[in-house]
């Protein structure tokens, strides 16, 4: 087990300043025109796949870190670039590490690779969980799977929604309900391949922020997969399906996770990674205008009402940090989040963000509420890290819940 520390080790932070190179030198120069153009960008991917960052390699690299720190870093250092290209980036991620919790070797090793393409044909993919009524509400989830064993295929019908990525991926990673009467707990994933004849792309969302990352509907009509499509196999669901029926019956609190929940339980410090960024960028660019601006005669920065504003931003950006290390660190080394630690960090890293953004547009002033100026974009843009992959009501009550070992509502 690796040893905690808090200082990087020295390939470790060549990454981190690779990374940061990258979205200093690419991203933040192309951030005002995608964020105008509210289309996926493809060129930045493009150039991201061909220095090695989106890859299969990379994140892999990332995410057997023993210290825990890969991922996170690499996240805070995209996203202070900028939030709507950086997602366009990772977004992939989301649907891999879906394969990858729920997913057989065999299954890993086929999928994950046409999800990212390669250099000279870069793909994307998608992870299809929320719907139009059900989002934090998992248990009302509709889209069915139903097995046809004579042809050993699922049949997907139904509608997802808030897909990244949705209907102009490679690959779609999809939720669905394969038994109704359990619930949450009667849920699979399905990787539902490239060219599958049903899956189309519906409405697309002209979104508040993260503008450059493509979100839209994926309607599924008939759907037809193979049985090797099933992450995990149909031994394997069958299994958990039993126990879940099993424990109904003999009215025990059932602890079985459904493929959703393993997906957002294991993403969850990541966006606060993500978060993390976002702030970091605005604190950075507030606390350079507060020590250039002049009012009166002297920098704004002299006057106690800002400094102390930037000092509490300061502060509350290490903190969400310190708090997605640790989550991620005990998530790699095994330790169970005893505390809901992965949803604390998702919880007071998302909530710093907007904090942190909305103080640093007051501190810029008219500048800050204006289209010169990046900060406007990071506010807008951070608006979602609060409720995407679970909003912060819901962090609270998976916290709440995991603290009292009461089934609060």
């Amino acid at each position: 087990m690796a040893e905690f520390t808090m200082e990087l080790n020295d390939e470790q932070k060549e990454v981190r300043d690779w990374l940061h190179g990258f979205a200093a030198d690419v991203i933040r120069p192309a951030a005002a025109e995608w964020d105008e153009r509210e289309e996926t960008p493809w060129p930045v991917i493009q150039e991201a796949a061909k220095v090695g960052i989106y890859s299969l390699d990379f994140y892999a690299q990332q995410y057997f870190d023993p210290t825990g720190l890969g991922i996170p870093m690499a996240m805070e250092e995209l996203f202070w670039g900028d939030a709507g290209i950086a997602l366009s980036i990772v977004g992939t991620g989301l649907a891999a590490v879906g394969v990858l919790a729920n997913g057989t070797e065999e299954q890993i090793g086929t999928w994950i690779p046409q999800m990212y393409g390669d250099v000279n044909d870069v793909k994307v993919a998608a992870f299809c969980s929320s719907e139009p009524d059900a989002g934090s509400d998992v248990a009302s989830m509709r889209t069915r799977a139903v097995y046809d064993e004579a042809k050993d295929e699922w049949v997907l019908n139904g509608t997802k929604t808030w897909a990244t990525n949705g209907g102009i991926a490679n690959v779609h990673v999809v939720v669905a309900v394969v038994d109704p009467e359990l619930g949450s707990k009667g849920h699979a994933s399905f990787i539902v391949p490239p060219g599958t004849p049903g899956l189309a792309q519906g409405q697309k969302f002209k979104k508040h922020g993260i503008r450059a990352s493509h979100t839209a509907e994926v309607v599924l009509d008939d759907v037809r997969v193979p049985g090797s499509c099933l992450l995990g196999g149909k031994e394997k669901l069958d299994e958990r399906l039993a126990r879940a029926r099993e424990r109904a019956r003999a009215g025990g609190g059932e602890r079985v996770k459904n493929a959703a929940m393993a997906t957002f339980e294991a993403s969850r410090p990541a966006v606060g990674a993500m978060a993390v960024g976002t702030a970091r960028a605005a604190y950075e660019v507030a606390l350079d205008y507060a020590k250039t601006r002049e009012q009166f005669g002297r920098p704004i920065i002299d006057n106690q009402g800002v400094a102390f504003q930037l000092a509490d931003m300061r502060t509350s950006v290490d903190a969400a940090r310190l708090l997605v290390w640790r989550a991620s660190w005990m998530a790699v080394n095994g330790k169970p989040f005893t505390a809901a630690e992965g949803s604390m960090s998702k919880l007071f890293a998302s909530e710093t963000a907007k904090k942190v953004t909305a103080q640093a547009v007051q501190i810029l002033g008219g500048n800050g509420y204006t289209r010169e100026y990046p900060v406007e974009r990071m506010h807008r843009d951070s608006a979602i890290y609060t409720i995407f992959e679970g909003t912060s009501e819901i962090q609270r009550l998976v916290i709440a819940r995991t603290l009292s070992g009461m089934p609060i509502r």
